[in-house]
């Protein structure tokens, strides 16, 4: 099974630009009930990037931020770790087990496919084994 059979389209993904206060990326994630957002590249040969509530809470509480003094730019990892949507799906799972790394971005020729999630790949292994 492919990483495109199973990945969340970046259709139902929510984005935000660098430039976005953290309070309103915030707001996103609360509004559509997410724990990450999509950083939009900031040119053609530019990198995607990713706003967790883990990268939040690591620049607000541990660090003392002041959360509205940020931007997005300030706290997202970019570039993130991403797989090609024709990659076996069992390649990247291992990737991300052996990484710790939650989710992953989907991206061929340097342009957004979706998100890999371990929600994802749980949801597949429950379909398979009728969990």
């Amino acid at each position: 099974m492919l990483v495109k059979e199973v990945m969340t389209p970046k259709e139902k993904l929510v984005s935000v630009t660098q430039m976005t206060p953290v309070r309103e990326a915030l707001s996103l994630m609360k509004k559509h009930q997410i724990r990450a957002l999509i950083v939009d590249k900031n040119g053609e040969s530019g990198a995607y990037g990713l706003i967790t509530f883990k990268n939040i809470l690591q620049s607000i509480v541990a660090e003392d931020g002041d959360i509205d003094l940020l931007n997005v730019y300030d706290i997202a990892v970019t570039p993130v770790i991403s797989v090609s949507q024709y990659l076996d799906m069992k390649y990247a799972a291992q990737m991300m087990v052996k990484n710790s790394i939650k989710r992953l971005l989907v991206i061929d020729n340097n342009e957004l496919q979706g998100i890999l999630t371990m929600s994802d790949l749980i949801g597949v292994l429950m379909e398979d084994n009728n969990i």
